[in-house]
């Protein structure tokens, strides 16, 4: 099973990448068509977007680790393993119910954007925003996941992807 994580870990990884390359790609045609043609593209603005939005979405989903958010943990870190416990439940059942109740009406404004579809290049705006809804299916079984690992008594700092005890 750890193998299979990996796995899928290296594939959401090498994908972040490709959004990536491109954006830059998008980027340096776009400079290229502006300043060497002088015929600038459209397109390649509206590229860079849509790849800066699934990269963001997509990362934030399946990339950044938990512990590698910037966080305000100036209370959290001054308690002890209990509070610290309960700190970390509350958050996480918060985060988990505001992306539960949000997800239907998320799903609905998406759908509701399959009659669009972007000016210049001509992708169906249903398609550019449903990396949200992955994203948001993401989130909750991350964070539902979380709640059960905090319910079982699995350390903080484990968590925090701190291995010393």
């Amino acid at each position: 099973m750890n193998r299979i994580a990996r796995w899928l870990q290296a594939r959401a990884e090498n994908f972040a990448v490709f959004l990536m390359a491109t954006m830059f790609a998008a980027f340096v045609i776009q400079v290229f068509m502006r300043y060497a043609v002088n015929r600038p593209v459209a397109w390649t603005l509206e590229a860079c977007l849509t790849a800066w939005l699934w990269l963001v979405l997509w990362g934030g989903a399946f990339v950044v680790k938990d512990r590698d958010h910037v966080k305000f943990d100036l209370f959290y870190v001054a308690l002890g393993e209990r509070g610290r416990r309960v700190f970390a439940l509350i958050s996480a059942i918060a985060i988990l119910a505001a992306f539960v109740v949000s997800l239907p009406g998320a799903l609905d404004y998406i759908t509701f954007y399959a009659i669009k579809s972007s000016v210049s290049i001509g992708i169906r705006l249903d398609i550019v925003f449903s990396v949200y809804a992955i994203f948001a299916v993401a989130i909750i079984v991350r964070y539902g996941w979380r709640v059960v690992i905090l319910a079982r008594g699995v350390p903080t700092n484990v968590l925090d992807g701190d291995p010393r005890t």
